[in-house]
């Protein structure tokens, strides 16, 4: 495991997250978004209206693959306009001929927290089902990186046990699934100790997350937190991982355990990447963003 010489560079001057994002945008100044149909609009959903931006292929024909992705942040920060979100969603929208929807869901704060983001990513999951029709879109996956995974995962538990239409396929970057997570293995730990603490997932930040979207630490519903439920009867799943994450030893557990429950599952290890690669722009600098990308799309398209 050893994180790409680019991104190890940018290390010499990061502190936390904004001056990692203050690097990456250096390695992106080239980067043009593809050329796809993008409509902002609005939802409905019990605490109010929910945001949804919606990109249409323009360039290749749509593929009848359509996907609701949520973009990361920790629950609690990321908006629309993120690459993670913006980016990912044209990309994937340009490649792929898929109609993608993203959710813009309201991010919790201490005291509101969950449900209510999940609510927000169910109610646009609800609203791309009723639309898929008229959009063109006969396969339904869901999906979302980080904390997003997180979310799509619950809406993908409660759409099971409630037993209404459940998505075709469930597509995760780097997820977070399972609180406490997963420890990490010997053999993952040395590169992430050259990271700096303010890009870490340490014990501390992560139950300062875990509080602000649960409100507590133990004794919440399976779809809060997927992996700390039963996997059972959850769509075939398609999970990417950062090679050098903290959060990595959570993806493969829950791939281990849908495995175990006889769910179909892919594995991606993005090589050289740390947690949050797709909030970079797919640059040749950096392959694994394009490859990672792809590797999702395939779980809803085919090869």
């Amino acid at each position: 495991m050893s994180i790409h010489p680019l991104l190890s560079d940018l290390l010499r001057t990061v502190t936390d997250w904004d001056s990692w994002a203050a690097g990456t945008a250096t390695l992106s100044a080239g980067y043009r978004l593809p050329d796809v149909h993008v409509e902002d609009l609005t939802v409905d959903g019990p605490h109010g209206p929910v945001a949804v931006r919606l990109y249409r292929p323009s360039a290749r024909p749509a593929s009848g693959a359509g996907l609701v992705w949520a973009h990361g942040g920790g629950f609690a920060y990321g908006d629309l306009d993120m690459c993670e979100a913006h980016v990912v969603s044209a990309e994937l929208a340009a490649r792929h001929g898929i109609v993608v929807a993203s959710v813009g869901y309201r991010l919790a704060t201490p005291g509101a927290g969950y449900p209510i983001p999940l609510d927000d990513v169910h109610a646009a999951w609800t609203w791309f089902v009723r639309e898929a029709p008229a959009l063109g879109v006969t396969r339904l996956g869901l999906g979302g990186a980080s904390a997003g995974a997180a979310l799509t995962g619950g809406v993908a538990v409660r759409v099971r046990d409630r037993g209404t239409r459940a998505p075709d396929a469930l597509l995760l970057a780097y997820p977070g699934m399972h609180f406490p997570s997963p420890a990490l293995p010997d053999e993952q730990v040395d590169d992430l100790r050259r990271l700096p603490r303010g890009i870490r997932f340490l014990p501390a930040p992560m139950l300062d997350m875990t509080r602000t979207y649960l409100g507590r630490l133990s004794g919440f519903p399976a779809e809060a937190m997927a992996g700390n439920g039963d996997v059972a009867g959850l769509p075939p799943t398609s999970v990417v991982v950062s090679e050098v994450d903290d959060l990595r030893p959570s993806g493969e557990m829950f791939l281990l355990q849908l495995q175990d429950a006889g769910v179909p599952t892919r594995e991606m290890v993005a090589a050289g990447m740390l947690h949050g690669h797709l909030d970079i722009p797919p640059v040749p600098a950096l392959p694994a963003i394009g490859e990672s990308i792809d590797f999702l799309a395939r779980g809803l398209v085919g090869d």
